[in-house]
């Protein structure tokens, strides 16, 4: 199954595997029971500390789980973890095998006390790049605490089990047979949902931070490049994120990153966060900020979080990002993650061999309907406008494909469904006026964006659309606070600009406290 250079390099990692570990199959009949049952030998020929039992009695079938030699399997693969789940699969065997995770000190400590016992399920599809991080998480905490297990389930292999529990969106963990959560969870996450009384220490800890010289808010490619910038100036610099990465967390391919050919979101994302970490750069990951308070007497702003921490800061850089945008019609909430999806990278393998429409017609839109075309049944198009707006290579590709309708001036105004998840659209044709219905089985939204600008009303100056206000130096309405990235008035929403105004924000940052100083 592996190419020479794959096992070249598989082999070198088995090498830091410091414990006997076994791989121990549940197989059927079937042809994936015999790719599943060749790729596990294959590994174990690769090195003398990983062996094979093929005497496994787990319930879903075919199913491999890796252990520890005399102990208790905690970590399973219902399916076979190629594509982007193959990294899973190595992590899983070096871990179990005693190699140490890379994770903070304090989180693994924390992971070790939790009481109880838990058993997670997470249903994937391979071309989810959201995945790996969750299931990822979740072994990672198997092998730390033996009262927890987890078992990662290829949708695409178990597609009865996936209709009979209703699952339209990866990945989707349940715990101990309950929905636990649904789209990307970090390590602190998870560990922070089922630890009581986590969110409240972090709070405290975060609370009792020393004012900042400069105070980022934002994760994503503009507050990574305004933390570097800050932090080689020498100043105390930190960073607080809903999640550090943004949005680009949830982007697949990226092929317009000057210098860099190709790579994807999460890979970037994680590139940002190493860079990051090389300066002295407090990070404070999955905080929301709640507000903003402008700076008093003592010459510090202070941004308010959701968890009831605040933070001081001499300056403040504002770079939260966008989200995508909703229709807001019915139904749209009431199937989103039952038929309603806005990731067809993730979720379109759930719609395999189904309907489904895309709403928008720009470069996402189109994107999207190409790549759906080659795994769903039928995919309809609908564009608000009387013309697509996507580049005209991409429209060039999507008129090529034979199950791909497209609708233009259509008005999306209810996404219906049997009360379980979706069966059809609704929408007024804009040059009747006579409203149309379509039946399908999925819904991929991709509208554009919204700024996460929500809890900055009534604080800062903002433009009709919600974005900041900036001028050329990313100053705001507030002195001491500047903006950067897709919640701006900047135009043209994309990463290698958003970069770049991150950068710019945190050198006016900079020029705003050697002003303040010397007055």
């Amino acid at each position: 199954m592996l190419d020479s250079n794959i096992r070249n390099q598989l082999r070198a990692y088995l090498e830091k595997i410091q414990q006997p570990i076994e791989l121990v199959t549940s197989l059927d009949d079937s042809p994936q029971a015999r790719e599943m049952l060749a790729l596990v030998q294959e590994i174990a020929e690769l090195s003398a500390k990983v062996s094979v039992r093929q005497d496994g009695d787990a319930a879903r079938r075919p199913s491999f789980a890796v252990a520890r030699v005399g102990e208790a399997a905690r970590i399973s693969f219902a399916g076979i973890p190629m594509g982007h789940e193959f990294t899973s699969l190595i992590l899983a065997l070096l871990q179990t095998g005693g190699h140490p995770p890379k994770a903070e000190a304090s989180v693994l400590d924390e992971i070790r006390a939790i009481p109880g016992s838990f058993h997670f399920e997470t249903f994937i599809s391979l071309s989810c790049h959201n995945c790996p991080d969750v299931v990822q998480a979740l072994n990672l905490m198997s092998v730390i605490n033996p009262g927890i297990s987890h078992q990662m389930i290829d949708g695409a292999l178990f597609q009865a089990e996936v209709s009979e529990r209703q699952i339209m969106g990866v990945p989707t963990v349940l715990l101990n047979g309950e929905h636990f959560g649904q789209g990307r969870m970090t390590l602190e996450e998870i560990v922070g949902r089922i630890d009581v009384g986590a969110a409240q220490r972090e709070a405290e800890k975060v609370s009792a931070r020393a004012p900042f010289d400069v105070l980022i808010v934002g994760g994503g490619p503009a507050g990574a490049a305004a933390a570097i910038y800050a932090a080689r100036k020498g100043v105390r610099t930190g960073v607080v994120s809903e999640r550090f990465g943004g949005q680009v967390l949830d982007t697949l391919a990226i092929e317009n990153f000057i210098s860099v050919k190709e790579t994807d979101g999460p890979k970037l994302a994680a590139g940002l966060e190493e860079h990051v970490r090389e300066y002295e750069v407090d990070i404070m990951n999955l905080q929301r900020a709640e507000a903003l308070i402008a700076a008093g007497d003592d010459g510090l702003a202070e941004v308010r979080l959701a968890s009831g921490a605040s933070l001081r800061s001499r300056t403040v850089i504002i770079a939260t990002g966008a989200r995508w945008r909703e229709m807001n019609v019915p139904g749209e909430k009431q199937y989103r993650g039952h038929g309603v999806a806005y990731c067809p990278h993730c979720d379109g393998p759930l719609f395999k061999g189904k309907r489904v429409a895309v709403i928008g017609g720009g470069n996402s839109g189109v994107e999207a309907a190409i790549d759906l075309a080659g795994v769903v049944g039928h995919v309809t198009l609908l564009e608000f406008e009387a013309s697509l707006r996507a580049d005209a290579v991409l429209q060039k590709k999507l008129f090529s494909l034979p199950n791909v309708k497209v609708i233009t001036q259509a008005l999306t105004t209810e996404v219906t469904g049997d009360g379980q998840k979706v069966n059809g659209l609704l929408y007024t044709d804009r040059a009747s006026g006579e409203s149309q219905r379509i039946d399908l089985e999925g819904v991929f939204v991709q509208i554009g964006l919204l700024p996460n600008s929500d809890w900055l009303k009534g604080t800062l100056a903002l433009s009709r659309h919600g974005e900041i206000e900036i001028d050329a130096r990313t100053q705001t309405s507030l002195p001491g606070v500047f903006a950067a990235g897709d919640v701006t008035t900047v135009p043209y929403k994309q990463i290698v600009i958003a970069m770049g105004e991150g950068s710019k924000a945190a050198l006016s940052a900079f020029d705003h406290l050697i002003r303040s100083s010397v007055s």
